[in-house]
C-alpha cells in the first residue's frame, strides 16, 4: 500500500480541519435551522397514520415487534459480534463491526445535528419493553436507527453470503433478497407501530442505509486490506478514534446517541488494533471455522464458556483501570474534567472550575486549556474517555486475548 502514509495524513488533517471550521462557523446551528422546522412538522403530520395502525394493537403484536426491535438492536450485535469471531468468519465479524460503528456514528450524527421530535406521546402509544428501548426513546427521531443498520447489516450478509458461494444461483439470491427485504419491511413497520418512529424517519432510515450500504460494498474490501496489513495501522486508528469523539455534533439537548458512539468508536479501534496484530495467527481466511472437523461444535461451545467471562472480565477490569487513571492523568496535563455517571463524587479542582486557571496551575495547563476554551467547553466529561477504553478493552480481547487462550487450551 504505497503511499498509506500521505493519505492517512491526509484523512486526519481534514478531520481536523472540519472540526476547526465546524465549530468556527456554527454549521450545525445553521443546518439544523434549516431541517428542523420541515422535519417537525411531518412527524406531527404523521401521527393520525401512526393513530391508525395502532388500533390493531393486541398483545401478540406488541411482543413480536418488541422481540423483533430486540434482535436488531445495537446491543444485540454487540453479544452476537464475538460469537462471530469465535467461529472463525474472521473477514465477516470485522467487517460487520465496523460497519456498524460506521452506521452508529453516521446515524447519530444525522439524529443529533437535526434533533427532530419523535412521535408526541400521548396521544401516540410509545410501547418500551426493554431499558434499550428506554434508552432509545431518548434519543432523537431522524433517521431511524433500527431501520438503518437493518438495511445496512441484512444487506451486506447477504451481499458476503452469495459472493462466497461457488456458483451463482438465481433461486438463492432471489430468497436472500426476498427475505432481507421482509426482514428490513418488519423492522420499519415495527417502529411506527411501536410508536418509536414517523414515517419521515422510516423513509430517511431507508435512504440513508442504502446510501451507506453502496459506499461499504464499494470500500470494504480496500478497508479490509489496510485493516490486515502492517501500514501505521494502530497509530493511524488511534488518532483516527480519538479525533472522532470530537467531530461529534452537539445535539439540542443532550442524548445518548454520543455514548452509543463513544462505545462503538472503542469497539472498532480494539477490533483494528487487535485484529492486525495476530491476523496470521487467529483471523486469516484459512482459520478452522465452526462444523468443520477442525472445529467441531463442541469445540465451538467450549470456546464460548471460556470466552463470554473472559471479556466480561475485561470489560470490568478495563473499566476500573481507566476510572483510576484518566482522572490523575488529566489532573497531572491540567484538563479540566468532569464525571456525570461513573465518577459521581469527581469535582473539578478549585483550579479547573469553569475552566478557569489559578496561578498554581498556570503553568501546567498551557495549550489543552486553550483548546477546551477553543471547543467551548468549560470541561471535559471523563466518562467518554472512560467508556471509551472500556469498549475497546472488550474488543481486543475478543479477538486478541482470548484466542490466545483458545490456543493455550487446545480449543
Amino acid at each position: 500500500m504505497e503511499g498509506s502514509g500521505t493519505w492517512q495524513g491526509l484523512i486526519l488533517v481534514g478531520i481536523v480541519t472540519w472540526i476547526c471550521l465546524s465549530s468556527y462557523l456554527n454549521l450545525t446551528l445553521k443546518f439544523r435551522s434549516l431541517v428542523q422546522p420541515w422535519v417537525a412538522r411531518q412527524v406531527v403530520g404523521g401521527v393520525p397514520l401512526i393513530l391508525r395502525i395502532q388500533k390493531y394493537q393486541n398483545g401478540v403484536l406488541d411482543a413480536f415487534f418488541s422481540g423483533l426491535s430486540c434482535v436488531v438492536s445495537v446491543p444485540f450485535y454487540t453479544a452476537f459480534l464475538p460469537l462471530l469471531f469465535w467461529s472463525g468468519h474472521g473477514r465477516l465479524a470485522r467487517q460487520m463491526t465496523l460497519l456498524i460503528a460506521f452506521c452508529d456514528y453516521l446515524g447519530n450524527c444525522i439524529k443529533d445535528v437535526v434533533s427532530a421530535p419523535r412521535p408526541s406521546c400521548p396521544p401516540v402509544r410509545r410501547i418500551t419493553a426493554t431499558k434499550d428501548e428506554e434508552d432509545n426513546a431518548m434519543e432523537y427521531g431522524l433517521p431511524s436507527s433500527h431501520t438503518l443498520n437493518t438495511v445496512c447489516l441484512s444487506g451486506y450478509l447477504l451481499h458476503y453470503v452469495l459472493s462466497s458461494l461457488e456458483r451463482e444461483n438465481v433461486s438463492i439470491q432471489y430468497y436472500g433478497f426476498a427475505l432481507a427485504c421482509l426482514l428490513v419491511a418488519l423492522i420499519a413497520f415495527g417502529r411506527i407501530y411501536l410508536g418509536m418512529h414517523s414515517v419521515v424517519d422510516i423513509i430517511s432510515g431507508l435512504v440513508i442505509g442504502i446510501l451507506i450500504l453502496g459506499l461499504w460494498l464499494t470500500v470494504n474490501e480496500k478497508i479490509d486490506d489496510f485493516i490486515t496489513s502492517k501500514q501505521n495501522v494502530s497509530s493511524f486508528w488511534t488518532a483516527l478514534s480519538f479525533l472522532l469523539l470530537f467531530a461529534y455534533p452537539t445535539p439540542e439537548h443532550p442524548t445518548p446517541s454520543y455514548e452509543y458512539h463513544t462505545a462503538f468508536n472503542g469497539v472498532a479501534l480494539g477490533i483494528v488494533t487487535g485484529v492486525q496484530q495476530t491476523y496470521s495467527q487467529f483471523h486469516h481466511e484459512a482459520a478452522p471455522r465452526i462444523f468443520s472437523p477442525e472445529l467441531p461444535i463442541s469445540s465451538y461451545l467450549g470456546r464460548v464458556m471460556v470466552g463470554i467471562p473472559t471479556i466480561l472480565l475485561v470489560k470490568f477490569c478495563s473499566k476500573s483501570l481507566a476510572k483510576w487513571t484518566l482522572p490523575t492523568v488529566s489532573y497531572a496535563l491540567g484538563i479540566p474534567i468532569r464525571s456525570s455517571t461513573y465518577i459521581p463524587k469527581l469535582k473539578l479542582d478549585s483550579g479547573y472550575a469553569n475552566g478557569k486557571k489559578t496561578d498554581d496551575t498556570k503553568n501546567s495547563v498551557g495549550y489543552l486549556q486553550k483548546l477546551s476554551e477553543f471547543l467551548n467547553q468549560d470541561s471535559f466529561d471523563v466518562d467518554t474517555g472512560i467508556r471509551f477504553l472500556q469498549y475497546a478493552g472488550l474488543a481486543w480481547s475478543v479477538v486478541d486475548l482470548v484466542p490466545s487462550l483458545f490456543s493455550y487450551i487446545n480449543l
